[in-house]
């Protein structure tokens, strides 16, 4: 990440945000801010907060306490201003299976008022490497052919910030690794991408920054780099061996226990 990416307005700015679904604390008072044309992965595991945090930023559920900011736009003031310039993907692929996968693309192009929707999904398929399956109903795809069709769909109206929820979620290898490929090329491209998941390896390959967040709080929020640097080298045989996200991540969550 460039020091022009750093030095402009965050595109995500959060501050003290809470959130209780009657007597379990889901959100405890969760900081961080994401940088313009970066990837930030949100790191934790299953009921760490991760969705929660994704559905406030999302203007889908409204937050107890705490402020955020997206792309400039107050989430509780400016929803709808929030929601204009987002895109959200989910952990289930959300496309039409009746449909081939051009006509899912065009169908969203409508929805969104835009000129020659065939160009559009025409290009989409092309960058996304389905224009060969373009033709062929959705339920003929693969699990990573289902995934990078709806990042493809999300990407329609060119949307500052993309908001994917634990995309590789169910994914083979070959697969995961081929939707690593689209995000790392958003990212390319300008678009600011907030990557929730539960697997380290996921954010050791893709993540400018990474926050991890546990029982509700973000407990570090670093680059890999600055992460690693959180636990001494690991020496083998003489050889020194820097600590792996497993290894911080495993260490950090064992001290909050502790502590507790």
């Amino acid at each position: 990440m460039t020091d022009a990416i750093a030095e402009r307005t965050p595109a995500i700015r959060v501050r003290g945000l809470q959130k209780s679904f009657k007597k379990l604390h889901v959100l405890r008072g969760v900081d961080f801010e994401v940088a313009p044309g970066s990837i930030f992965a949100l790191l934790g595991s299953n009921g760490a907060g991760k969705t929660t945090v994704v559905k406030i930023l999302s203007t889908l559920l409204r937050a107890d306490a705490g402020t955020a900011n997206v792309n400039g736009f107050d989430i509780a003031t400016q929803s709808a201003e929030v929601r204009e310039t987002i895109s959200l993907t989910g952990q289930f692929a959300a496309v039409d299976e009746a449909l081939s996968g051009r006509e899912n693309l065009v169908l969203v192009a409508r929805l969104r008022h835009l000129p020659a929707p065939g160009s559009v999904a025409d290009d989409l398929l092309e960058r996304f490497s389905l224009t060969e399956a373009g033709a062929r109903k959705v339920t003929t795809y693969s699990g990573g052919m289902r995934r990078r069709l709806d990042i493809a769909m999300s990407l329609i109206g060119s949307p500052q910030l993309i908001v994917l929820d634990e995309p590789t979620t169910g994914l083979d290898p070959e697969a995961r690794i081929a939707v690593w490929r689209t995000i790392k090329q958003l990212a390319d491209g300008g678009t600011t991408v907030l990557l929730t998941t539960q697997y380290l390896d996921e954010a050791e390959q893709l993540a400018d920054r990474i926050a991890i967040l546990h029982e509700g709080r973000i407990i570090v929020n670093g680059t890999l780099a600055e992460l690693r640097g959180l636990l001494p080298p690991a020496k083998v045989e003489y050889v020194e061996q820097q600590p792996t996200l497993e290894d911080v991540f495993l260490a950090v969550v064992g001290q909050r226990h502790g502590a507790e």
